[in-house]
C-alpha cells in the first residue's frame, strides 16, 4: 500500500473508498461488439450499471445486421434507460462518407461516435463490458473528481490475476518507452505520460465539454492518443487518475491481426504523435535501441517482482514480446484521427437519425 502523488493527481483506494459522485448527470458509454453478445461479464457490467442509476447508458454497437436485433433484445432485459448507437449500418456509413470521414471502423470509431451523442450530458464516462471484476464502486470513483477541480480522470488497477504479472503492452512496451523519451527530453509532456500507473486502462470520464475536445484515434491507440488530448484540453494540472484496485478482464495473444504486435503499433503512433505535438523531437535513429534496452531493465525487475510474489513467470517470453514490440517504435504515419466534435463537419442529430433509421430497418 502506498499513498504518494505524481505529476497528475492520484486518488487511492485505501480500503473502502466510496465517494459521493453525480451518477445521476453522466451517460456512461459502454462499446460493444458481438462477441460481447449475452456474455457473462457483459451481463454484470449492466446489472451493475442497472443498481447505479445513471442518467443514460449508451451502447455503441459495431456489429453485422443479422446480428443486430437479438443483441437489442438482449439489452432491452436491463433496467437501463439505454440507448443503442449501431455503428455498422449502411445510412450511418453513408452520412460519413459524405463529409469525408470515412475510412477505417473500429473500437475507436465506435467511442467517436458515441462521445459526440453523450456529451449533451454534464459528465460523460467510458468503459469496456469485459471486465470480471466490475464494481458498483467504479462508475462514482470515476465521476467524484469532476465534482472538484479536475476535467478528466482515468481508472488505474492492478493486472495480476491468477498468479501471473498481465498488463504485458503496458509495462514492456509503454512504461518504458516514455523512459526512454524522458531520458534525452525534458518536457511536462514526458511527465505526464510517466504519470500514469495504466495508461492503457480504458476506464475514464470527463466533462462534456472535454469529451467534445476530443480527437480520437480510429483503432488502436485509443486509451493513448485520448491521453494526449486531455492534456491539450485540461493541461495536467486538470487531470487525475483513480485507484480501481484489481481487474480481470480479457486477454490478447501476442500474435494475430488483433494481437498485442498490433496493438503496439497503434499504441506507439499514438504516443509519438502526441509527444510530436507537445513539441519533442525523438531521435528515431536510436529510439528503438534505446527502448528495447530499458525494456530488458524493466523486465528483470517484474522479473524479480514475479518470483517475490510466487508469480508464474517467462523471461524469454516477455524478452520476446519485447523485440516484436521493438518495430512499434517508428515516426508516427499519416494522421487519420476523427475530429473534435467542435469541429466536426457533420451535427450529432444528423448521426442519431441515421444510426436510428438503420436500426429500424433490421428491427
Amino acid at each position: 500500500m502506498e499513498y504518494t502523488q505524481e505529476r497528475v493527481a492520484t486518488l487511492h483506494d485505501y480500503g473502502g473508498a466510496s465517494p459521493d459522485a453525480p451518477v445521476g448527470r453522466a451517460t456512461v458509454v459502454v462499446p460493444m461488439t458481438e462477441r460481447e453478445y449475452a456474455g457473462l461479464a457483459a451481463e454484470g457490467v449492466l446489472s451493475t450499471l442497472a443498481a447505479l442509476d445513471p442518467e443514460r447508458v449508451l451502447v455503441p454497437l459495431r456489429a453485422p445486421a443479422e446480428r443486430v436485433p437479438a443483441f437489442r433484445e438482449w439489452l432491452d432485459g436491463f433496467d437501463l434507460p439505454l440507448e443503442v448507437l449501431w455503428c455498422s449500418g449502411p445510412r450511418l456509413a453513408d452520412l460519413l462518407d459524405a463529409v469525408g470521414l470515412s475510412g477505417a471502423a473500429g473500437k475507436g470509431r465506435d467511442v467517436w461516435l458515441a462521445l459526440g451523442l453523450a456529451a449533451d450530458s454534464e459528465h460523460v464516462v467510458l468503459h469496456d463490458a469485459d471486465a470480471e471484476s466490475y464494481s458498483e464502486r467504479d462508475v462514482p470513483k470515476l465521476l467524484a473528481p469532476l465534482a472538484g477541480d479536475f476535467d478528466f480522470t482515468k481508472g488505474y488497477y492492478a493486472r495480476v490475476e491468477s498468479g501471473r504479472l498481465y498488463g504485458r503492452l503496458f509495462r514492456l512496451f509503454y512504461e518504458p518507452l516514455v523512459t526512454a523519451l524522458a531520458e534525452r527530453h525534458d518536457h511536462e509532456i514526458l511527465d505526464y505520460l510517466g504519470a500514469f500507473r495504466y495508461a492503457l486502462a480504458g476506464e475514464c470520464a470527463m466533462t462534456g465539454d472535454v469529451a467534445r475536445s476530443l480527437r480520437v484515434q480510429r483503432r488502436w491507440g485509443l486509451e493513448v492518443g485520448t491521453l494526449g488530448e486531455a492534456y491539450r484540453s485540461a493541461g495536467p494540472d486538470g487531470v487525475a487518475q483513480v485507484d480501481l484496485g484489481f481487474y480481470e478482464h480479457d486477454h490478447r495473444a501476442v500474435s494475430g491481426p488483433t494481437g498485442l504486435g498490433d496493438m503496439s503499433e497503434g499504441v506507439g503512433d499514438a504516443l509519438l504523435r502526441v509527444v510530436e505535438e507537445a513539441g519533442v523531437s525523438p531521435d528515431y535513429d536510436t529510439l528503438p535501441e534505446r527502448y528495447a534496452a530499458i525494456a530488458e531493465r524493466f523486465e528483470r525487475g517484474y522479473a524479480a517482482d514475479a518470483a517475490f510474489n510466487g508469480f508464474e513467470h517467462d523471461p524469454a517470453a516477455e524478452r520476446e514480446q519485447v523485440e516484436t514490440y521493438r518495430a512499434a517504435v517508428s515516426e508516427p504515419g499519416p494522421d487519420t484521427r476523427l475530429p473534435a466534435w467542435d469541429d466536426a463537419p457533420l451535427s450529432t442529430a444528423e448521426v442519431r437519425e441515421a444510426a436510428a433509421a438503420d436500426l429500424d430497418a433490421v428491427r
